[in-house]
């Protein structure tokens, strides 16, 4: 077996196991897919896709879905070796925890989209804990966008705004 044939595989694995969990999330069962989408979707050759045996083809990938109600990017696994915003040589960004229990309570159109942007990356990560969320690079650059500050500023802005969250010294 190649690399490339065992790189395949592990994908397929990857993608599998990704089905199945967004599958068992909607609190369905293989021939409940295969009923609610008029045999499209066959309880056993999903059952093959969920396993890695077969590989589900990009139109088929959109259409499971749309069925399932979630974008064609959320099916695909996550790449564990990709570090985002990496680059050589660059220093290491301080992670900013934001305490979304503090959001909540805050008034006004710019805390209320904060907080539907931070809800929504909840429900990405399936981090249901809905106190403190460390928000990623990516992220950051959403919320500088909202709180009207470079990207550089945002954890001075949290800060200032008092909604990085702080763990209780013992």
């Amino acid at each position: 077996m190649t690399t490339e044939e065992a790189n395949d595989e592990s994908y397929a694995a990857q993608l599998g196991e990704r089905m199945r969990a967004i599958r068992q999330q909607k609190g369905l069962s293989l021939n409940e897919v295969e009923q609610s989408t008029n045999q499209e979707f066959k309880a056993s050759v999903m059952g093959a896709y969920e396993r890695g045996e077969r590989i589900i083809s990009v139109p088929r990938l959109e259409r499971l879905a749309r069925f399932y109600n979630v974008t064609i990017d959320q099916m695909l696994p996550r790449d564990p070796q990709r570090v985002e915003g990496a680059q050589p040589g660059a220093a290491p960004q301080k992670k900013l925890r934001i305490d979304v229990a503090k959001l909540s309570t805050m008034e006004g159109t710019q805390f209320k989209m904060l907080e539907r942007l931070l809800r929504m990356i909840q429900v990405q990560r399936q981090d249901f804990n809905g106190k403190v969320i460390t928000v990623r690079a990516h992220d950051t650059r959403a919320i500088a966008v909202m709180l009207d500050v470079t990207v550089d500023e945002v954890g001075d802005k949290l800060a200032e705004l008092d909604l990085l969250f702080v763990p209780p010294t013992q």
